[in-house]
C-alpha cells in the first residue's frame, strides 16, 4: 500500500519537488493528527473556537473581539492568534462615494435579518453613480462564498471593462479579505478597496442602502418566517429600488433612469462627433 500510495504521489513529488520521505512524514502527520507538536494542536483546537466565537456574534467580529471573547471564556490566547498577518488592500475611496460614470465604483456590505427559523444574511453590490444595486444575495450563512455570489451577479449582469479603472470597496469584513474574493476581483481587472479600522464612514454609502432595506421592508414587513420569505421579498424591493423609487442624492429619479440618461447624453455626444 505504501508503494502504491508514493506512486501515485511520485509525478507531483517530482515536479514541485518533494522527497519521499517528506511525503509520507506529511501524510502521517495528516492521517493521525494524534502525532502533531503540542503548539499545531493547540492552534487546531483554537482555529473551532474561533469560528464559533464568530458564528455566534452574527459573524460581526473581528479579530480584536473574538480575542476578547475568547478571554473572557477562559482561553488562554495569544493576542495574535486570532489575528493572521494578511495584506490588506489600502483604502483607495476615502470616503468620496461619487464617480464620474456606471461602473467605476461599487460598494459592499451585508447584513442579518431573523427569521422564526435562524438569523439569514444579505448581502448587496451597490454602482455608486446612480445608488443602483447590481448585485444582492440571501444565505444562511455569512461566508466569503456568500458575498461572492453577490459579486458574481453583479460582474455577469454589468460586464464591467478592464480599462475602465473599477473599483470594488468593502469594509475590512473577513469575508472581503478572503483568497477566494480578492482574487475573484483580480481575475475581472478591479481593484480592491477596504476602509479603515474603526472609521465609522468608511462603507458609509453601503451602509446606507442596507438601512433603507431594513427600514422600508424588513421592519414593517416582519415578523420573517424563512429565508425564502426574505429572498422574495429582497427581489421585489430591489426591482422597486432600482426601476421605480425616486433618489433625492440623484434629482428625485431611480437609479436605473439616472444611468439610462447618462448613456444617452454619451450616445448624443458620439454621434454629434
Amino acid at each position: 500500500m505504501a508503494w502504491q500510495s508514493w506512486k501515485v504521489s511520485e509525478p507531483i513529488c517530482r515536479q514541485l519537488p518533494i522527497a519521499p520521505s517528506t511525503y509520507h512524514a506529511q501524510r502521517a502527520l495528516r492521517d493521525d493528527p494524534s502525532r502533531l507538536p503540542a503548539r499545531a494542536k493547540q492552534d487546531a483546537a483554537l482555529r473551532i473556537e474561533i469560528a464559533r466565537v464568530h458564528t455566534e456574534n452574527f459573524g460581526v467580529y473581528g479579530a480584536r473581539k473574538i480575542w476578547r471573547q475568547l478571554r473572557r471564556e477562559g482561553f488562554e490566547v495569544a493576542r495574535c492568534t486570532p489575528d493572521p498577518a494578511q495584506p490588506c488592500p489600502r483604502d483607495k475611496v476615502n470616503r468620496q462615494f461619487q464617480a464620474p460614470a456606471p461602473n467605476r465604483l461599487w460598494v459592499s456590505d451585508f447584513t442579518y435579518v431573523a427569521t422564526w427559523r435562524s438569523f439569514v444574511y444579505v448581502a448587496f453590490v451597490i454602482d455608486t453613480y446612480a445608488r443602483r444595486i447590481v448585485g444582492w444575495r440571501v444565505s444562511s450563512c455569512a461566508t466569503a462564498g456568500f458575498v461572492l455570489d453577490a459579486l458574481e451577479q453583479a460582474i455577469h449582469d454589468r460586464q464591467p471593462v478592464r480599462e475602465a479603472g473599477l473599483i470594488a470597496h468593502s469594509d475590512r469584513g473577513s469575508q472581503y479579505l478572503a483568497i477566494r474574493y480578492t482574487e475573484r476581483l483580480a481575475e475581472e481587472g478591479i481593484e480592491p478597496s477596504v476602509g479603515s479600522v474603526g472609521d465609522s464612514y468608511d462603507n458609509a454609502l453601503a451602509e446606507t442602502v442596507i438601512g433603507l432595506f431594513k427600514t422600508e421592508v424588513i421592519r414593517p414587513r416582519g415578523p420573517w418566517r424563512s429565508l425564502e420569505a426574505v429572498e422574495f421579498a429582497t427581489l421585489e424591493w430591489v426591482d422597486w429600488f432600482n426601476n421605480r423609487r425616486l433618489f433625492e442624492p440623484i434629482d428625485h429619479i431611480p437609479p436605473a433612469e439616472a444611468e439610462a440618461g447618462y448613456y444617452a447624453q454619451i450616445d448624443m455626444q458620439q454621434r454629434a462627433v
